[in-house]
């Protein structure tokens, strides 16, 4: 080991808990059981319009432009919109109904928990995530994995998003960790590898899209968490 870490701050949705495979399923529950199916050619239709919008949104979002408000109510009411529907009332039913089932949803990223035990008895554990509160912590309990982390910083805490540098400070403070001995890990490349390395703070990229235009070496480059277990 190169450097003597102390402090691991981990990134939750596709890093630990399978935002992607979570969400994919709670999607096609919910496009059927509120009959979307009307409207779309299929479900695989409806989740590229969503899913494209909702990038765009979330990038307004991050930049302040937009409240989470409005993201939540545009990103579910812009499917049925773009395919001439303009039914606000089931958009929100759908988009409530999703938000109660998607974090009961358990799935894992391969060996999360293995990892999360050999690192668990070696090294203080956070979660540092631009998720919402009121999901975060319920997805954790949900997949079994909520009692390895000392705290949870999120984005609602301070109302700012990786990358921009406030939020490691924050979590660098209310964790009191120092950066020196400091490292997050994360797929996310803009959120948390450019995020953390513009405040000087180690990271690891959980590569797990198999990106290779990387503007800069990343501290550590892994494509499975059990690398995790021989970097620390």
């Amino acid at each position: 080991m190169a450097y003597s870490y102390k402090n691991l701050f981990f990134d939750l949705d596709d890093t630990l808990w399978a935002f992607s495979e979570n969400a994919h399923d709670t999607f096609e529950e919910m496009y059927f059981k509120y009959h979307y199916d009307r409207y779309f050619y299929s479900f695989e239709h409806y989740y590229k319009i969503y899913q494209d919008r909702n990038l765009e949104l979330w990038a307004e979002y991050g930049d302040g432009r937009i409240t989470k408000e409005d993201l939540n109510r545009q990103r579910f009411l812009y499917p049925l919109e773009a395919v001439g529907v303009a039914d606000a009332a089931l958009a929100k039913a759908f988009s409530d109904d999703f938000f109660s089932v998607i974090p009961t949803k358990s799935k894992l990223m391969p060996f999360a928990k293995e990892v999360l035990d050999y690192l668990s008895g070696k090294y203080r554990l956070y979660i540092l995530s631009n998720g919402f509160q009121e999901l975060q912590c319920h997805k954790m309990h949900s997949a079994g994995i909520a009692h390895y982390f000392k705290k949870v910083i999120l984005s609602d805490d301070i109302g700012v998003l990786k990358p921009w540098p406030e939020i490691f400070h924050f979590a660098l403070s209310a964790t009191q960790s120092e950066l020196k001995d400091s490292l997050m890990i994360g797929d996310s490349w803009d959120n948390d590898i450019t995020g953390a390395k513009n405040v000087g703070m180690h990271q690891v990229f959980y590569n797990v899209n198999g990106k290779t235009d990387l503007p800069f070496r990343p501290t550590y480059h892994i494509t499975n968490l059990k690398d995790l277990m021989q970097i620390l």
